[in-house]
């Protein structure tokens, strides 16, 4: 383990554990719908051309997210 962060600093090919979200009302309620929960490992896969969103695999599923939103998820990086 590296480290805590935020989302937005994942790159493609690299790993977190979701520690914390800190985003309020609808946007946290979406989030936990996608599966974006404590404990859970993310994967990142790519990134739009311009660099928003990114893509990510979580639980099974590849999900993109704004990086306004990627700031408001805390996560620990892990190394492969």
């Amino acid at each position: 383990m590296t480290g805590n962060t935020t989302l937005d600093f994942l790159h493609p090919g690299e790993f977190g554990i979701i520690k914390k979200l800190r985003s309020t009302g609808s946007m946290r309620r979406r989030l936990m719908d996608i599966g974006l929960i404590k404990d859970t490992v993310v994967e990142c896969v790519g990134k739009s051309p311009l660099g928003d969103p990114t893509a990510f695999m979580i639980r099974g599923a590849v999900i993109a997210i704004r990086q306004e939103d990627c700031r408001d998820i805390c996560i620990e990086k892990i190394e492969e």
